[in-house]
C-alpha cells in the first residue's frame, strides 16, 4: 500500500472496521482522524469509496432507514470480509511506506490492531528517518545561517524543534512498547490512551 491515497483507504477501511458509516459520517470521523491541517472534499473521498468497493473491500447498501422524503436513500458503507483481511494484512506490514509522512499517523491511529513486534519496527524505522531528516536541516541551517533573514532562521528553527520533539516522542513510545505497551481497559479498547502514563 504505498501509492498515492493508500493513507486514506487503509483510514477507511480502518473506521468501517468495527460499524458500517455513511459517507457524511464517514467523512467527519476521517477528518478527526487525519487532522486539523488536511481537508478532506467529497470529491476525494467518494472516488476513494468507489475504489474499495470495485476491489470488493467494502459494499455500499441502501440504508431503508435513511429516505428523506422522495430523496435517494443515503448509502451506508461496510466492511466485507474480505475488506476485513486486507486491513489485516495490511495492518502487518512494516516496511518504509509505513514510515513516512503520508501514512505514519493513519498507522498510529490503528495501532491497537498491530501486534508490538509491528509497532516497535515502525516506530524504529519512523525514528530513524526523522533522525536523518534532523541532520540534513541542522547541516542546511548552519550553512544557510549566513545569508538569512531573522524569519528565515526562525523558520528554520522552527522546523528543527518539531522533528526533535517528535523525535523525543518516539523515543518514549519505543521505550513503553518495549516496557509491556499501554494498558487497555474496557472503556478503551477501541485504542491506547494518549495521556496514560501507564506503561
Amino acid at each position: 500500500m504505498a501509492r498515492r491515497g493508500a493513507a486514506l483507504e487503509l483510514a477507511v477501511l480502518g473506521l468501517l472496521h468495527d460499524s458500517p458509516m455513511h459517507g457524511y459520517e464517514l467523512r467527519k470521523q476521517l477528518i478527526a482522524l487525519l487532522g486539523w491541517g488536511r481537508v478532506l472534499s467529497y470529491g476525494t473521498l467518494y472516488p476513494c469509496l468507489k475504489t474499495l468497493v470495485r476491489q470488493g473491500l467494502i459494499i455500499a447498501d441502501d440504508d431503508p432507514d435513511a429516505a428523506i422524503r422522495g430523496r435517494r436513500n443515503r448509502i451506508a458503507y461496510r466492511l466485507t470480509a474480505e475488506g476485513k483481511e486486507y486491513f489485516a494484512q495490511v495492518m502487518e506490514e512494516s516496511g518504509p511506506a509505513t514510515w513516512d509522512d503520508e501514512n505514519f499517523g493513519v498507522r498510529f491511529a490503528f495501532f491497537a490492531r498491530t501486534d508490538a513486534p509491528t509497532r516497535v519496527r515502525i516506530l524504529e524505522g519512523r525514528r530513524s528517518r526523522l533522525q536523518e531528516r534532523l541532520e540534513n536541516v541542522r547541516d542546511a541551517s548552519l550553512r544557510g545561517r549566513r545569508g538569512a533573514d531573522n524569519y528565515t532562521r526562525e523558520l528554520q528553527r522552527h522546523g528543527l524543534e518539531s522533528v526533535e520533539r517528535e523525535v523525543e516522542w518516539l523515543t518514549e513510545l519505543i521505550d513503553r512498547e518495549r516496557a509491556g505497551g499501554y494498558t487497555v481497559s474496557g472503556d478503551d479498547a477501541g485504542g491506547p490512551d494518549p495521556t496514560s502514563q501507564t506503561a
